[in-house]
């Protein structure tokens, strides 16, 4: 029996759940990946993210040979390439894995119809998760809005090990080779092909082999000081592996199975609470994956009402000033030049400049979001919009208006102004107090060419306070 295996964010052999399910059932499995016009057309994917994710799948496409098989290359409408290859192929099943994002949910609905009606049989499995939407629910089998709870549900159930390592596969003959080009089958192309040059480098190289040993390395050091160092920018005290957790390109048990082995070598209390603190950001990542997939309308607007009806004042100039790395606030220019020049930001970062945009120059938070998925190569709909929302108050959050004072931010994690130094290269050669309070003399700005504050924080944080209670009186909601 011939099997097509659609990859889209697995893009790897080892620990994959369809995949090895497909082994089980037949040898011959071949790999497909499909270029969709309909997300590489939107106005919010990043040239950093296509070009990781093109290297994940050069890599992918070695694994399979190196298996006995290929990975073929299709660019067009899923539910109408994928159908058209398997005909061509005589598949007899199309296995996929499943994801959480509504466009995903509803291309593989079409799918599965036309699939139907054409006689093939389909598969689909869960493999992102730990724990699929659906099996951490709260007493009354709902799903949660709190992140706490969730997390101490999560945490009792038991997780999945690895996917056992993937038998040799049988690949195409010389003839199906010729079916599977006439169906539409295409070179790789390079981001620049397809409109998304990228030549800056990855924090992660791309692939598998990069993936796995970045995760070796963090859980044989950094993971037992995570829980401090993770809020420090200038430290290289996170694992980094967000983009290979986006694009699939190492396996969420593989990741869970290396921290709990980690867990249960350490000798101290420290150290083990260092590991859980790890471990609590990948049940961050489960709970924003599970929300999204019960509540789709998150990807469109705010999840608590009172933010539906907020009066944001959506300063254009000041919008661009924060997407240039120019508000006069060096920690966070410090984070939008990291995030402009390398597709990456640290998370810390990632929250302040996100408090920044919508509690100090009162933007509404979409605008971040979507910029933030315009150059984030771990660019991810559900992670990257419940930290938006969770910095804006409009989410899921008991803790309505979380403030972050900049200059408070930059004292705490960056006395030494390290990080900005590092990014904004005006101030250089500027003593740490001018660079953690921001408060630099108008002459030395002029000399060094630097902006000064767009805003005053103190002044727009009432401003904001005061917009929140307005609108919360006139509304009557919470």
């Amino acid at each position: 029996m011939c099997i097509l295996f659609w990859h889209r964010c697995d893009l790897r052999v080892e620990d994959n759940v369809g995949l090895s399910a497909a082994r089980e059932s037949s040898a011959k499995i071949i790999g497909v990946f499909c270029f969709d016009p309909n997300i590489l057309k939107r106005d919010d994917i990043a040239p950093a993210r296509v070009a990781y994710m093109i290297g994940c799948l050069q890599e992918l496409q070695t694994s399979y040979q190196q298996l006995g098989s290929q990975l073929l290359i299709l660019y067009d409408e899923p539910d109408r390439a994928i159908p058209k290859l398997a005909s061509a192929l005589n598949c007899q099943q199309v296995i996929w894995n499943l994801d959480v994002e509504p466009y995903a949910k509803e291309r593989d609905r079409q799918l599965q119809q036309i699939l139907k009606e054409r006689g093939i049989e389909f598969k689909t499995y869960w493999d992102k998760l730990l724990h699929e939407p659906g099996t951490i629910k709260t007493a009354t089998d709902k799903p949660y809005t709190v992140y706490t709870p969730f997390w101490k549900n999560w945490l009792k159930q038991k997780k999945y090990e690895p996917c056992q390592p993937l038998k040799p596969l049988l690949g195409l003959t010389e003839t199906e080779e010729i079916a599977a080009r006439k169906a539409g089958a295409i070179a790789l192309p390079t981001a620049q092909d397809l409109g998304y040059p990228w030549e800056n480098g990855f924090i992660l190289e791309p692939g598998e082999t990069a993936a796995k040993e970045r995760l070796a390395e963090f859980c044989n050091s950094a993971l037992y000081e995570y829980q401090e160092q993770r809020n420090f920018p200038a430290i290289d005290g996170t694992s980094r592996l967000s983009a290979a957790l986006k694009f699939g390109a190492i396996g969420i048990r593989t990741v869970w199975q290396t921290a709990q082995i980690a867990y249960e070598n350490c000798r101290s209390d420290e150290a083990r609470k260092n590991v859980q603190t790890w471990q609590q950001e990948l049940a961050w990542r489960e709970f924003y994956h599970h929300a999204l997939y019960f509540f789709p309308e998150l990807a469109e607007g705010a999840y608590r009402e009172i933010f539906k009806y907020f009066p944001w004042e959506n300063n254009e100039n000041y919008f661009q000033a924060w997407c240039e790395g120019k508000t006069g606030y060096p920690i966070v220019d410090a984070a939008m030049r990291q995030l402009n020049e390398t597709g990456w930001m640290h998370n810390r970062c990632r929250m302040i400049v996100a408090s920044f945009l919508t509690k100090d120059l009162i933007i509404d938070w979409r605008w971040g979001e979507k910029y933030f998925m315009q150059n984030l190569c771990d660019g991810d709909l559900a992670a990257n919009n419940g930290g938006w929302q969770w910095s804006a108050s409009s989410g899921m959050d008991p803790k309505p208006l979380r403030i972050f004072n900049p200059a408070s931010q930059s004292k705490k994690f960056d006395s030494e102004g390290e990080y900005i130094r590092q990014w904004v290269d005006e101030l250089r050669s500027f003593d740490p107090e001018y660079l953690v309070t921001g408060k630099i003399p108008p002459l030395e700005l002029q000399y060094c060419g630097y902006p000064a504050p767009i805003v005053d924080h103190n002044q727009q944080q009432r401003k904001f306070k005061a917009l929140y209670k307005y609108i919360k009186e006139e509304n009557g909601k919470i």
